[in-house]
C-alpha cells in the first residue's frame, strides 16, 4: 500500500521540491496552496508521469473551516495518512519596521505560520494514528520553518517570531506522539533559491560569494526535498524532536 503524504504549500517552492522527491520515492501526495485547481494544473502535470497518486486541495492553512476541509480531503482520497509536512507559509506583509508594526498582518502572519500547522497538526494525528495499524513504518510530521528562528529581522518580526516558535511546536507535539509511533522533526532552510526569493537575487549572489554560507551557494528546493524525504522515509532514526538545519553552514560562527 502507497504511503500517503500531506503537504501544505506543495504546489510551489520549498513545497514544491518536497514533492517532487517523494513523488520520485513513490509516496502518494495530496498537495495544498490556496490557488485553485485550475490555477495549479500546470504543476499536477508534471507527475502524471509518475509512480504515485497526486491530488490537490485548495485550504488556507490560516482557517479553521480550511484545515479541517483539508484534512477529510485527505481521509476520502487516500484514506490513510502516514506523514504530515507544515510547509505552507508566508511572509510580513509589506515588511515593515517593528517601529511600524500593524496588528491585522501581524495576525495574519501568526494564523498561516503558526496557528495552521499547529492545529492542522491536531486535525491530522488522529487519521496517521489510524493509518498506523495497517503499516509498518512509523507516522512523520515535519514543520518546515527557517533561519529566521535564528537571525533578527527587524523589518519581519512577526516573521521571525512564528519560524522561532515551530521550534517549540516540534517538541511539543514530538512528546505528545511518541507514544503513537509518530516522530516529529524541525527542518530549518537557510536561504533557498525560490519564487520568495526572487526579488533578492542579487544580494545574496554576492553575499554568498563573500561567505555567507560555508558552501558559497544558494540553497536549492531540492536539498530541502532530500532532508525531508529522508526523515520521513525513516532514514534519520531515533531522532524524533530535533532540529535538521539546510542551510549550507550559514548558521555555524567562527573567530
Amino acid at each position: 500500500m502507497p504511503k500517503v503524504a500531506l503537504i501544505t504549500g506543495g504546489a510551489r517552492g520549498i513545497g514544491l521540491g518536497i514533492a517532487r522527491m517523494l513523488a520520485h520515492s513513490g509516496w502518494s501526495l495530496m498537495l495544498n496552496g490556496v490557488r485553485s485547481q485550475v490555477d495549479v494544473a500546470g504543476v499536477l502535470k508534471e507527475f502524471d508521469n509518475s509512480d504515485c497518486e497526486v491530488a490537490y486541495c485548495a485550504a488556507d492553512v490560516g482557517n479553521s473551516d480550511d484545515r479541517a476541509k483539508l484534512v477529510e480531503a485527505t481521509k476520502q482520497q487516500f484514506g490513510r495518512l502516514d506523514a504530515l509536512i507544515n510547509n505552507a507559509g508566508i511572509t510580513s506583509p509589506g515588511r515593515k519596521d517593528i517601529l511600524e508594526a500593524d496588528e491585522d498582518a501581524f495576525d495574519k502572519v501568526i494564523d498561516v505560520n503558526l496557528k495552521g500547522p499547529f492545529f492542522l497538526t491536531k486535525l491530522a494525528a488522529p487519521l496517521i494514528i489510524e493509518s498506523r495499524k495497517s503499516a509498518d513504518i512509523r507516522g512523520s510530521v515535519i514543520f518546515v520553518s527557517s533561519i529566521s528562528a535564528e537571525f533578527v529581522s527587524v523589518n519581519r518580526g512577526d516573521y521571525c517570531l512564528t519560524k522561532s516558535a515551530l521550534g517549540m511546536a516540534t517538541k511539543l507535539w514530538a512528546t505528545r506522539l511518541a507514544e503513537f509511533g509518530i516522530d516529529v522533526y524541525e527542518v530549518r532552510p537557510g536561504v533557498i533559491r525560490s519564487d520568495m526569493t526572487s526579488a533578492v537575487t542579487e544580494k545574496y549572489d554576492e553575499l554568498f560569494a563573500n561567505g555567507l554560507t560555508l558552501e558559497r551557494r544558494w540553497g536549492e528546493v531540492e536539498d530541502v526535498g532530500k532532508a525531508v524525504k529522508s526523515l520521513i522515509d525513516g532514514e534519520i532514526p531515533y531522532a524524533t524532536g530535533q532540529v535538521l538545519k539546510i542551510d549550507g553552514g550559514m548558521t555555524i560562527r567562527s573567530l
